[in-house]
């Protein structure tokens, strides 16, 4: 499947700031992304499919490990995850944050070093600390008091297990309600506001079994501005200041979590990453030495900022329907394979693939094929007036939180992922079929 795909400037409508940097226009409308043509993929893996650069992967990781060269960087496996990936956060160097038994099982048998991962959850089951332990996680970060007993209890007189703390420093950051979690009001972590951080601390450094080795905060998701990490870094600071003062102890860790904000569509703001890592090392240093602390390690969590750009989704055109004033233009994947729209009014940017159309742009609403009023991929978004049935559509920025988040609605099935780099493409997770469901319902 290699293809030879000629560079062209991109400008106005070839606008394909979005799009993983390997991606280049080639004839007749098509595009080619790590050297493999989009259109003999659809061809090849049918639609929908997902398309996961892995050049790109790897340079944002390298990214990350140039702008914060003394910090601990940990791919946020929630974003997506499959074997391919581990192997890939691994030979970068990154560490993994994941939050079930199952994301930590997925990793430690694909060979990642259990030390090098961090397990999350504000509602850990007893499997996820059960095999966290068996395992050998590196750290657990405990979100309620209760998870302290518990986590004590199962490490055993005799046990040991490094833990942080969840704290919530009350600064609300992100691109939607939904995904705002470091305010009061809402289900993570302990509150520095009302005193909850401070006494599950005390909890945890009674128990000898448990080391506490830092403290976390996550702000939210989808962040563009550096400033409320800023804000949040300063309140973590006072906190390791009192526990230093109250408790003579010295944590050597701060994990400030991710939350990393990418652009969607042309022209969206993003966070400037090297800013990020330029101003939060300054912050930190300057608010330790006001407080008599010694620098701790700084400890980021991005998974977003490195999925969500490598990935693009493919869609076949079902039905075009025209009602009243609207467009409505109908593929084969939807809500199943892509909840960000319904869940919370994610944007997206489709694009015709495949041919050139000279036909007049017009507003349209790219829709799945599920049986919701909300099943919308892409709403008002303009697409050549004679788009039909057949004609295949791309979706950039789509690997993160779409298929980690898929569902079996209308057992649909959900798509495969395609791997391709330096010219050739490879299927990393394959397609659900209805075999997988039939296999599932063993009842009568």
């Amino acid at each position: 499947m290699t293809i030879s795909a000629l560079p062209e400037i991109l400008t106005g409508a070839d606008d394909l700031s979005p799009w993983p940097a390997s991606t280049t226009l080639l004839p007749h409308g098509g595009l080619a992304v790590g050297g493999v043509s989009l259109t003999e993929i659809a061809e090849r893996f049918d639609t929908p499919a997902y398309v996961l650069d892995e050049g790109e992967v790897r340079g944002r990781c390298r990214t990350y490990r140039e702008a914060f060269p003394d910090a601990e960087v940990l791919y946020a496996a929630k974003a997506f995850l499959s074997r391919a990936m581990v192997r890939w956060m691994q030979e970068e160097g990154l560490g993994l944050d994941v939050c079930s038994a199952g994301e930590l099982e997925l990793a430690v048998t694909a060979g990642f070093p259990p030390e090098r991962i961090v397990l999350h959850g504000n509602a850990k089951s007893p499997r996820d600390i059960a095999t966290a332990l068996r395992l050998g996680v590196g750290r657990i970060v405990i979100d309620s008091p209760s998870e302290i007993a518990r986590i004590a209890a199962a490490v055993g007189p005799h046990g040991h297990q490094s833990v942080m703390v969840r704290v919530v420093p009350g600064v609300s950051a992100g691109g939607h309600d939904k995904i705002r979690t470091d305010t009061d009001d809402q289900k993570f972590g302990l509150s520095l506001a009302d005193g909850g951080a401070r006494h599950a601390i005390a909890k945890i450094l009674s128990q000898p079994q448990l080391e506490l080795t830092g403290l976390h905060c996550h702000i939210g998701s989808q962040i563009t501005e550096v400033k409320p990490y800023l804000t949040a870094l300063r309140r973590m600071v006072g906190l390791m200041a009192h526990i230093r003062d109250a408790h003579g102890t010295a944590l050597p860790e701060l994990d400030m979590g991710g939350g990393h904000g990418i652009a969607y569509r042309p022209g969206e703001p993003a966070l400037d990453l090297t800013l990020l890592a330029r101003q939060l090392r300054t912050e930190l240093i300057e608010s330790c030495a006001a407080a008599g602390l010694t620098v701790p390690r700084l400890v980021i969590e991005p998974g977003r900022a490195i999925a969500g750009p490598a990935g693009v989704a493919l869609y076949r055109v079902l039905t075009v329907k025209h009602t009243g004033e609207r467009v409505f233009v109908a593929v084969d994947g939807g809500m199943s394979d892509n909840p960000r729209p319904a869940l919370y009014g994610a944007r997206y940017a489709p694009r015709l693939l495949g041919r050139h159309s000279t036909a007049e742009c017009r507003t349209a609403t790219v829709v799945g094929r599920h049986c919701e009023a909300g099943d919308i991929l892409a709403a008002d978004v303009d697409l050549p007036g004679d788009i039909h049935p057949g004609d295949l559509l791309a979706v950039p920025v789509a690997g993160a939180y779409q298929l980690s988040m898929a569902s079996g609605y209308n057992m649909v099935g959900r798509p495969p992922v395609i791997a391709v780099h330096e010219g050739a493409a490879r299927v990393l997770v394959r397609r659900e079929t209805l075999d997988d469901f039939r296999s599932r319902d063993i009842g009568r």
